[in-house]
């Protein structure tokens, strides 16, 4: 099995505004990226979430656990798989740190 790789995002929100904003924005990580993964499990626990989703017919499993100032999120890959990790590293926080900004509503 491969090794899990780490990315670790950090955020200026609170764990509570970071976890909503997580989790209403995997529902656009899901529309986005239909055509290449299928999310199979995703259950949040407290701060955790744990998930399992097909990605390119291989399994992919990992956890995200949401902190007062970052976020975690741990991804093991499968062997064929495993040479994407950059690439998939560098998406995952991308992603991620849209989805953690700070959004400004000034006038």
């Amino acid at each position: 099995m491969a090794q899990p790789f780490i990315v670790s995002i950090p955020h200026k929100l609170g764990k509570e505004e970071a976890a909503r904003r997580l989790k209403a924005g995997l529902g656009s990580v899901r529309s986005e990226y239909a055509k290449i993964l299928q999310i199979n499990e995703e259950i949040w626990s407290g701060d955790r979430l744990a998930f399992q989703l097909t990605a390119l017919r291989q399994q992919v499993s990992g956890t995200v656990d949401v902190a007062e100032d970052h976020v975690k999120v741990e991804v093991t890959l499968p062997w064929l798989l495993a040479g994407l990790a950059h690439g998939v590293q560098a998406t995952i926080r991308s992603r991620a740190t849209r989805m953690l900004e700070k959004k400004t509503t000034d006038v």
